[in-house]
């Protein structure tokens, strides 16, 4: 007699999958964990396959746009598609579905764009982008990696992150220059380390303590901004606001209106996104 198949008993079964997509995976991964463009031999080596294996998933994987080949290097690193399905995944995330009509009120309210980051490995990243009615000379989007030390927003970063993570982020900006007092004369430093020059310390204490920044025609000529943190009910930063516009025409009084508006939707998002009422 045959025994009926049992579903509760088939679905703790292993599943059949397809082996040559977790091979892919395995490449997808490789990337993923080491944040940095990578060579096809060392794809290879670390998802342990042929290179001539490696190169026909590469092939794929490139089509597919998961993964993208720079011309003069050679090494690959993650595509656009991969960057969609990113987003999507951040899309479900509380703060960021509740940042987003705040920004586009904001956006709309105080004529200027805002950009909403979130933590990348590279540093403050781009994940949504309300733009202005009226045009700004600033090549932003969604994907930029905003300066740490040069920008309002990656101040707050600087201000706000624990040390591991601010020094991961920093080693991937050892290329960019360092704060050194003023917003407007940032020097070439790229060995320095946050947090270690006394002017750079306690211009993130004066963050902390008002809960914004500002940048004066920096590092943009012409170019002004106000940044806001998002934290959650432990002060842990989830993602920042950042009104950009036009200098002279962005209201960059640290009583003025926009900082008021943009602090206030700051803790309207952490409410909403945190409170321990919120699911």
């Amino acid at each position: 007699m045959k025994t009926p198949r049992n579903a509760d008993t088939e679905g703790a079964k292993t599943q059949r999958g397809i082996q040559s997509v977790e091979v892919g995976a395995r490449l997808l991964r490789m990337l993923a964990d080491a944040r940095v463009p990578l060579a096809p031999s060392d794809l290879a080596a670390g998802a342990d396959i042929p290179s001539s294996q490696a190169h026909a998933y590469l092939v794929s994987l490139t089509r597919l746009g998961l993964i993208k080949r720079d011309a003069l290097s050679g090494r690959y690193e993650a595509g656009p598609l991969a960057l969609r399905l990113g987003l999507l995944h951040l899309a479900q995330q509380p703060a960021l579905r509740e940042a987003v009509p705040h920004a586009a009120a904001l956006a709309q309210a105080h004529n200027c764009s805002v950009a909403m980051c979130i933590a990348g490995p590279q540093g403050p990243t781009i994940v949504r982008y309300e733009h202005a009615s009226l045009p700004l000379h600033v090549n932003l989007h969604v994907g930029t990696v905003m300066s740490l030390p040069a920008t309002s927003t990656g101040r707050v970063f600087c201000a706000y992150l624990d040390d591991a993570a601010l020094h991961a982020m920093w080693a991937n900006q050892t290329s960019q220059p360092v704060w050194r007092g003023t917003l407007n004369t940032p020097d070439t430093a790229p060995d320095a380390a946050p947090r270690e020059d006394a002017a750079f310390a306690a211009a993130l204490d004066t963050i902390r303590a008002r809960g914004f920044e500002l940048g004066i025609d920096a590092p943009s000529p012409g170019v002004s901004s106000v940044c806001v943190p998002v934290l959650d009910a432990a002060g842990t930063l989830r993602l920042t606001l950042t009104a950009i516009g036009a200098s002279g025409a962005l209201d960059v009084r640290p009583d003025g209106a926009l900082v008021r508006a943009l602090r206030e939707a700051g803790g309207a998002i952490a409410r909403a996104a945190f409170s321990s009422t919120s699911n």
